[in-house]
């Protein structure tokens, strides 16, 4: 009979607690009001006394559980897979941020190299105008060709590709 009273007042107190309890209340609040009613639940003057057990676990053996080692392989092998697929996924993102520093570098060096083709044809087209070689020349001291000094080949086109022929030398018998 006592132990339903004192179930009694138990429920009491815990649907007391549920009802007064608001979110804000702190824990220091709650932990206070439960040791109070705590003290108030207890049956005369005698304290409550608390043993420790000391319990040894060393030679207990766990069960081997078919069910659950089956669980955990799948479970270890999906996250494996997920693994590998979010590791192939962030190689492709940094392979891909690699090929587009690599080909800003190509884009950079493709308008460096233009511009030098462009200093090269200004420069070239300076070194091979005639006003500048005429005078070159006439500080070389060389003057125009003389008639008859220029030999032309003949022929239409002065470019045209040219057949090279092999004349034996002379074998002269004395």
């Amino acid at each position: 009979m006592a132990t339903t009273a004192m179930a009694g007042q138990q429920i009491e107190m815990m649907g007391a607690r549920t009802a007064t309890r608001s979110r804000t209340e702190s824990l220091a609040e709650r932990n206070r009001r439960l040791f109070e009613a705590q003290g108030r639940a207890r049956r005369g003057p005698t304290p409550e006394v608390f043993f420790a057990k000391h319990i040894d676990n060393s030679r207990i053996v766990k069960a081997d559980d078919p069910v659950r080692r089956r669980e955990m392989r799948f479970f270890t092998a999906v996250m494996g897979c997920l693994f590998l697929l979010v590791m192939v996924y962030v190689w492709q993102h940094l392979m891909a941020i690699e090929i587009g520093y690599h080909v800003e570098s190509q884009k950079q060096q493709v308008e460096q190299l233009r511009e030098d083709n462009r200093q090269l044809r200004l420069s070239e087209a300076q070194l091979t105008d005639p006003g500048r070689i005429d005078r070159i020349a006439k500080q070389l001291g060389l003057d125009a060709p003389q008639p008859g000094q220029v030999v032309r080949q003949e022929g239409g086109d002065p470019n045209a590709p040219v057949l090279a022929q092999a004349n034996a030398p002379g074998l002269s018998v004395q």
